[in-house]
């Protein structure tokens, strides 16, 4: 069952992850990769609501199986993250090498938090 959890939010997952990809790459022209930092922002958002949904309502722990693991592992990504860094630093980008680290930490962090407290009030 639990494979089944992780295989199900992965491909729902992995999917929102490519079309985020297209349509921020459409929309947005330059070197800041923020493809990147919006999944991994909207999945920090996710992942934060989640378990504060399930803690808060002491819910099933199946569901951070799907969602957590499955779904936000496959739409976040930190090693593209990390990758889209480093070649920020290659090309003398030192600033938005130094924007994308902090900002997407920073903003990941406060995405959150503020899905944890938000769905655990509204759950409560």
């Amino acid at each position: 069952m639990t494979i089944a959890l992780v295989l199900i939010g992965g491909a729902v997952g992995a999917l929102l992850r490519y079309l985020t990809g297209l349509f921020v790459r459409a929309s947005h022209d330059g070197a800041f990769p923020w493809g990147t930092f919006v999944v991994n922002v909207v999945g920090s958002l996710v992942l934060g609501a989640t378990a504060g949904a399930v803690h808060a309502a002491d819910g099933p722990t199946w569901l951070l199986t799907l969602v957590g693991t499955g779904l936000c592992g496959a739409l976040t990504t930190f090693s593209t993250f990390g990758l889209e860094t480093v070649r920020l630093v290659e090309e003398g980008a030192l600033v938005k090498a130094g924007l994308n680290v902090g900002a997407s930490v920073a903003v990941a962090m406060a995405a959150c938090l503020g899905g944890w407290s938000l769905a655990a009030a509204l759950v409560v």
